[in-house]
């Protein structure tokens, strides 16, 4: 209370599930500044389901996954609007280091690979194809939405979809790791494109209030 009648600040948090939302709001936030949407699938089933995204061998395999980390977005999405309650999120899309996400242990492989229906020394074979050099600069952030735009085009339906679901949201959405202008006018055109379709088919509503932007940090 002291530092409000004084500062010019807004101060935000970040947060990644609705606990943590209505949490910073009862500390004060005015909103999230960083809500990183890798960290919603740490936990139970979600984490099966992003593994067989990331370890999808082709795009009808990645569209199944998708499908199951859709509706587990868009509800958490929705809840974290609602504990805002018209405060502004910036919600930045995947960037994982995949190899974070994969299982590295025998017990891992083995269960991915009774859950995808291949062999376990597939899952070994994918998940040492994922290692890389120096990540930061390697497959993640907006270079796996480029590479596999169904992945940005979901997350856009995601937030789209759950900004309609709460009247006054406000949704920032954060392309990750951009290091040239080329690589977030390709992602923003997906979301953009995402935007539209919904719009049509939620005709008659009026449209969230949606920001689109990047996060200056590659170190190139």
């Amino acid at each position: 209370a002291w530092a409000d009648g004084a500062r010019r600040l807004k101060v935000r948090a970040n947060a990644e599930t609705p606990h943590d939302a209505r949490q910073a709001r009862r500390f004060g936030a005015e909103g999230i500044g960083l809500c990183r949407t890798e960290h919603m699938f740490f936990e139970g089933d979600r984490i099966v389901s992003m593994r067989k995204m990331i370890l999808a061998e082709n795009a009808e395999g990645r569209r199944k996954a998708l499908e199951e980390l859709l509706p587990l977005q868009r509800k958490d999405f929705i809840e974290i609007f609602q504990a805002l309650k018209g405060r502004p999120a910036t919600i930045r899309f995947l960037d994982p280091p995949l190899h974070e996400f994969v299982p590295h242990d025998e017990a891992g492989q083995k269960e991915m690979a009774e859950a995808m229906g291949v062999t376990p020394q597939r899952i070994a074979e994918l998940v040492n194809a994922l290692h890389e050099f120096n990540p930061m600069l390697g497959h993640r952030g907006c270079r796996l939405g480029i590479y596999y735009p169904e992945i940005t085009a979901m997350q856009a339906r995601a937030v789209i979809e759950a900004a309609y679901a709460v009247k006054g949201s406000k949704a920032e959405i954060m392309i990750p790791l951009v290091g040239n202008v080329k690589e977030f006018t390709h992602q923003k055109q997906i979301v953009l494109a995402v935007f539209q379709q919904v719009k049509a088919e939620k005709k008659g509503k009026t449209p969230p209030h949606i920001k689109i932007g990047t996060m200056i940090e590659v170190p190139r």
